[in-house]
């Protein structure tokens, strides 16, 4: 089996990763995030995510987009894969298919998306776009993956469907990374998952137990399976290392004490636009309470939550059940990232060249 991967939210936004008045030692300027970006790679983080805002939500006031931050990271980086969120309906996937080619011809081959189907309706209705049931823009999503591989992929590429029609486009210079740059989205719904099942190479699913994470990596896995697919999973989760046990739940503690409520109730009345509106009442956030809506993707459910060596240990169980990537946010960057890319990081590799070693000494 291949390593598990290590990625890390970008904090492109204002507020950092907890909608919490608690003081954080975290930036969301470009000058901040790109000193940021060369650490994470020098400590063993392989990708990097640019989440998406256009208006202020849960305290997000201000805003790097995430396309431009990912070209803007590209120059000061070497190895990081730069991962940049886009709203269908928001963008036209053949100008996404333009900008991400460019982005990764300019990196090298750095360059992947993630695709999002959207969440947040008053960022729609305020540019006076169109909101579409939930279902529905999980359909426009997987035409927009369509149409970015056509254009990534063919030399002149047409494509009919409810959504987008392309009439023999094409995108010069073509995307380094072969067959196209990854493609990521998010979602727990019955749509999001068949949508990944179908299009997508990743499947980003919300913080979640063993159990819960075990149950959409089999169900994913085999709609994928059924497509003739392959498709991996990453794992949202926040990550609060401490010297003790004690210690890093007192964090946890105090994060949840001073939780913006406002903020925190305002999020979670935007999320009912998600996974809670749909008729089986699975998916993003439509299970979570409170204290879970303070990491707005479910992080602390992950339970990343202890000493390095609780939190190397629970990153092995993620992965024994099928997890390909870490997605961790931390309260204070400056200092929670690279502790744990030279604490965690390195007991992870060496718990998995441990099994490795056991694995062929059984077959042998």
């Amino acid at each position: 089996m291949v390593d598990i991967k290590f990625a890390y939210w970008i904090p492109n936004v204002s507020g950092g990763l907890v909608v919490s008045k608690i003081p954080q030692r975290t930036d969301w300027t470009y000058e901040y995030n790109a000193q940021l970006a060369q650490t994470a790679e020098e400590v063993g983080f392989e990708y990097a995510l640019a989440q998406a805002r256009f208006i202020a939500s849960y305290g997000a006031e201000y805003q790097l987009e995430a396309l431009t931050t990912v070209s803007a990271l590209a120059p000061v980086t070497k190895k990081l894969k730069l991962i940049a969120a886009v709203h269908p309906g928001l963008w036209h996937p053949g100008v996404v298919a333009k900008i991400g080619s460019s982005i990764d011809f300019l990196s090298n081959g750095r360059f992947a998306l993630n695709v999002v189907s959207g969440w947040f309706k008053d960022e729609f209705t305020i540019y006076g776009e169109p909101w579409l049931d939930h279902d529905e823009r999980y359909r426009r999503s997987e035409e927009f993956i369509r149409v970015l591989k056509g254009l990534w992929t063919e030399e002149e590429f047409h494509f009919r469907g409810d959504f987008y029609r392309i009439n023999g486009g094409w995108v010069k210079p073509k995307p380094i990374t072969q067959p196209h740059p990854e493609i990521f989205q998010g979602g727990n719904s019955k749509a999001a998952r068949r949508m990944a099942g179908r299009v997508s190479d990743w499947y980003f699913m919300n913080g979640n137990s063993i159990e819960g994470v075990r149950e959409q990596i089999e169900e994913v896995s085999a709609l994928a399976s059924f497509e003739g697919r392959k498709i991996k999973f990453g794992l949202n989760s926040f990550i609060i290392v401490r010297d003790t046990e004690a210690e890093a739940h007192e964090v946890l503690r105090d994060i949840i004490a001073q939780a913006d409520v406002e903020a925190v109730k305002g999020f979670g009345e935007a999320v009912k636009q998600a996974g809670a509106s749909t008729s089986e009442r699975e998916g993003m956030w439509a299970n979570s309470n409170f204290e879970d809506l303070v990491q707005y993707n479910d992080g602390f459910r992950s339970g990343l939550i202890g000493t390095a060596d609780q939190v190397a240990d629970k990153i092995r169980q993620f992965y024994e059940v099928g997890v390909d990537l870490i997605l961790g946010g931390f309260l204070h960057y400056s200092d929670d990232l690279p502790a744990f890319g030279r604490t965690v990081i390195p007991i992870v590799r060496e718990l998995e060249a441990n099994r490795r070693q056991a694995d062929e000494l059984v077959v042998v």
